[in-house]
């Protein structure tokens, strides 16, 4: 029985000194691998090409409606979320296709404060060069690096979307792994109830009904949390990674015309 109770002690070290490799599941590039990845694309690395912090469009587009900054989930990188340009610069909006430090050519620790505060450096950039309004868009773990940056409130926020939230990564890694009392063990908490009580823009959230990664459960109990303007899409039967992403989906202008505070016209 002793053997037994250390083993499963030994466990619970392994998990709290190597859960990183649990949360975060970058790709990983050389920095002219991801040039090539971005020219095949027809992206350019942002702000520059040898301290880039995201990518955006190589074609000059009608930008008149501001600029959205997405963060992406834990899996994979930047490059893989094309179709957010494709969906909202048909509607006006200039889209930052934020990198996280760990992930494709980016050098950096993998933890949730690393991430919020090179965040939070991506959009004071975007605001510099772009101006206002900015718009956050968080997809999965990019929730968490969102409301991180909503909580620091160093930068104006007039809107934002999650897509697939959770309430805190606290809950998700209960969910997932309660054998190994994870809610205990995890240090990067990620709180989106608590970082969202203060902000005062319009959000928008986006929930799978049937979501196998982060049950809806905890998407719509962050939705019931918030005090400010708000409003829900949920998509039925589907799953953490079958969302109806194509562009032209009348989704996509909805929730921005909701975020804006803006009548949208169809291109």
């Amino acid at each position: 029985m002793l053997s037994i109770l250390l083993t499963y002690l030994l466990f619970l070290l392994i998990v709290f000194l190597f859960q990183q490799k649990l949360i975060y599941f970058p790709d990983t590039y050389s920095l002219a691998e991801q040039q090539q990845l971005a020219e095949q694309a027809n992206l350019k690395p942002w702000p520059s090409t040898d301290d880039y912090r995201g990518l955006i469009s190589k074609t000059s587009q009608s930008i008149n409606k501001g600029t959205v900054i997405v963060f992406h989930g834990n899996a994979g990188s930047a490059t893989d979320r094309t179709y957010y340009l494709d969906a909202l610069e048909r509607l006006g909006y200039r889209v930052i296709l934020a990198e996280y430090p760990g992930y494709a050519a980016r050098s950096g620790a993998l933890s949730e404060q690393t991430l919020v505060a090179d965040g939070i450096q991506t959009a004071k950039q975007a605001l510099n060069d772009f101006g206002e309004p900015i718009y956050l868009w968080g997809e999965s773990l990019g929730g968490g690096v969102v409301s991180g940056i909503i909580e620091n409130g160093q930068v104006p926020v007039k809107g934002i979307v999650l897509v697939t939230p959770f309430t805190s990564m606290v809950d998700v890694a209960q969910h997932h792994y309660w054998y190994f009392f994870a809610k205990w063990l995890i240090r990067d908490k990620f709180d989106n109830v608590s970082n969202l009580q203060n902000y005062r823009g319009s959000t928008a959230i986006l929930v799978a009904q049937k979501d196998e990664i982060i049950p809806a459960k905890y998407s719509l109990k962050l939705f019931e949390s918030l005090r400010h303007p708000k409003k829900l899409w949920t998509f039925k039967g589907a799953g953490h990674n079958t969302l109806p992403l194509a562009e032209g989906q009348p989704w996509w202008q909805e929730v921005m015309q909701f975020v804006s505070g803006r009548s949208e016209v169809s291109p």
